[in-house]
């Protein structure tokens, strides 16, 4: 009997089974390797693993995109197997603040925020932003900043943010209007010859140009705090017996400096200088409205940028506010920016990788340059960095000057109400009410802000 006769069906079978469950396993196995290739093999093959940063900065839009495409590039070299993007939005002064509470409230994923150093306290007491002390130690680099300037971006002893440039207030003028009016500039520098000149250009100016700017407008505390400190005063100082903390802040504004800083605004008016309700932060100036005006050094970005190499010999400068005496040092208010990282973030050591690229200053200079802010580290202002900044941005020397006599305004969440207290009572004031009445009101209100009441 003929087994291999009755046997080759059943191989045949068996074949026929084999090659079966071969293409089902072939195609079971690609399925598997489609999935698993989609989240592991980027890595293992060196495809590119995309990463999208987000960010709400605040305007004017071209100073980031400057410093995220610069950063981004150097950023992408570091990591070849990465294409790393930030989808970032900027929006108008007064629009950043909300839009940034709103959204981390909602627990939104938001990688990278630019702060006004005055929203850092809110910011930070609500959570919203990640303690990067650790970080800063690793990278070392804090005694590279000004001390107000680092001060500026720690709350609780915590670092929330990093100061990335500034700016100052200082006094500028008209030359050709000074000289038509034969006023000295110097005679600017003291209380007494500030008056004096006011009343002097009153007498030879076109009835069109006013001589001297008062600002009336909601940051006019930012223009009174200067003579609070240069007369020894403070805003704000840290007391005792705090009914529910220990030791908490106090509002001191109303001592002696502050009845005196506030009585020199007082005098201002009373002589006939107008307080400006609207405010174009430089712009009236340089529309020559104005003769002289205590301004930002974001002052110098209302002439275009083909004026700046000629407009030292139009515009004048004193570095300072005026002074009481010869005898008091001057001293000025900084602003400025911070960037932060919020609690929300999935991407933090990458966004704080970002931060300190962006404050490299082969990227950070060349935004300084295009948009004339001035550097929080001494290493840009007053190192090699600082020839290419001075030969670009007019009164450069002059204005980095002042950064040493400049303070920060208080980062604790209660300073914008505190803030709107002072400002009431100068608004107050230049309606004849009496500086010290005006004080002591204020401070009672901030005092309830504060809880001592």
């Amino acid at each position: 009997m003929n087994r291999n006769r009755y046997n080759q069906p059943l191989k045949k079978y068996y074949s026929d089974i084999n090659k079966v469950c071969l293409c089902v396993f072939s195609i079971f196995f690609l399925y598997i390797f489609s999935i698993f290739s989609s989240y592991v093999l980027p890595e293992v093959v060196g495809q590119e693993e995309t990463i999208i940063l987000t960010a709400i900065v605040a305007e004017p839009k071209e100073r980031w995109d400057l410093l995220f495409e610069n950063a981004l590039e150097e950023l992408n070299k570091k990591y070849p197997d990465k294409k790393i993007s930030v989808d970032y939005s900027v929006l108008p002064y007064s629009d950043t603040r909300t839009q940034i509470v709103t959204t981390l409230a909602g627990r939104s994923d938001l990688d990278l925020v630019s702060i006004d150093q005055i929203w850092l306290g809110e910011f930070a007491e609500a959570g919203f932003l990640t303690d990067l002390t650790d970080r800063t130690k690793l990278w070392n680099k804090s005694s590279d900043w000004y001390e107000n300037n680092w001060l500026g971006g720690i709350y609780d002893n915590q670092v929330k943010g990093i100061w990335a440039w500034t700016d100052v207030r200082a006094l500028w003028y008209w030359k050709d209007l000074l000289n038509q009016s034969e006023v000295s500039p110097d005679k600017l520098k003291t209380w007494k010859g500030y008056l004096d000149s006011f009343l002097k250009l009153s007498k030879n100016l076109d009835k069109n140009i006013q001589p001297i700017h008062l600002t009336s407008a909601n940051h006019v505390p930012d223009m009174w705090y200067p003579y609070l400190w240069m007369l020894g005063g403070d805003i704000l100082e840290m007391k005792n017996n705090h009914p529910s903390k220990g030791s908490y802040w106090y509002p001191v504004y109303n001592s002696e400096a502050g009845i005196k800083a506030l009585e020199f605004l007082k005098n201002q008016t009373e002589i006939g200088i107008k307080p400006q309700i609207n405010h174009f932060w430089g712009q009236e100036f340089a529309d020559k409205k104005f003769a002289v005006m205590l301004e930002g050094s974001w002052l110098l970005g209302q002439f275009s940028r083909d004026q700046w190499p000629d407009l030292e010999k139009k515009i004048g400068l004193i570095p300072m506010f005026p002074v009481p005496d010869n005898k008091t040092k001057t001293s000025t208010l900084m602003g400025g920016w911070l960037l932060g990282i919020p609690e929300t973030s999935k991407h933090k050591d990458l966004a704080w990788e970002l931060i300190t690229i962006m404050l490299e200053p082969k990227i950070l200079v060349p935004m300084l340059l295009e948009q004339g802010y001035l550097p929080t580290q001494k290493s840009i202002a007053e190192g090699n960095y600082s020839k290419e900044l001075a030969s670009t941005i007019p009164y450069y020397d002059e204005l980095i000057s002042l950064i040493p006599y400049g303070k920060g305004r208080p980062n604790i969440p209660e300073y914008p109400q505190i803030a709107d207290h002072i400002r009431m009572a100068i608004e107050e004031v230049y309606h004849g009410a009496d500086p010290k009445q005006a004080l002591d009101k204020a401070a009672e209100s901030s005092m309830d802000v504060l809880g001592w009441r």
